[in-house]
């Protein structure tokens, strides 16, 4: 896919640079997020300093994927999880090629709380989405969260479904994530990770 080259203010040192570029030539900040674990670990005040040039570059760029995706990453971490959802699903719009847009939009669903609190239509989009996710590049992380819904939401209130959660899990293992990836996963939903998983 072509992406529109885009000049905007650095957020870490207020340099002018370009989305052509990986990182900013003086303080080696990425210009693109294009992973969440670009920003997991960075404060949040920078993160916000993201955000806020993202914004500004929407303006004159609505459809630029790369920075609805980048700025939905930053609305994520801050918690901000309706304007997290808005951005991801643009970018969905303008690329539907891009597995962890649609995994990430499905973390936003739930909101911060759990699977069980949710009503059946959302846990639907959830499933919708990851298995969107499973059907452009196949994660164990994918497959993981999977199990996790199936256990929450189905397991928990006694409803059949299948695949359940064990056979979800199984296939996880088999496909494989990392014991990082499962407590990062957890972090980002702000919820305790059930024994079982």
């Amino acid at each position: 896919m072509a992406y529109q080259i885009v000049e905007l203010t650095c957020p870490g040192c207020g340099a002018r640079v370009r989305t052509d570029q990986t990182e900013c030539e003086w303080c080696r900040s990425p210009i693109i997020v294009s992973t969440f674990n670009s920003v997991y670990s960075m404060p949040l005040q920078m993160v916000n300093k993201y955000a806020k040039t993202y914004k500004n570059v929407l303006e004159s760029c609505p459809n630029d994927t790369r920075i609805n995706n980048s700025i939905a990453m930053c609305y994520l971490k801050l918690k901000l999880y309706d304007q997290a959802l808005a951005a991801f699903e643009k970018a969905i719009e303008d690329d539907f090629d891009n597995s962890e847009t649609y995994f990430y939009a499905a973390i936003c669903l739930l909101k911060g709380q759990k699977p069980f609190l949710q009503q059946r239509q959302v846990i639907d989009k959830i499933i919708e989405y990851i298995n969107a996710a499973n059907m452009i590049e196949p994660k164990g992380i994918y497959y993981y969260f999977l199990a996790y819904i199936k256990y929450d939401y189905f397991e928990r209130k006694k409803f059949n479904v299948s695949p359940d959660y064990k056979q979800v899990l199984s296939e996880a293992k088999k496909i494989g994530y990392s014991k990082n990836d499962a407590e990062q996963l957890f972090a980002i939903l702000g919820v305790d990770r059930p024994q079982c998983l």
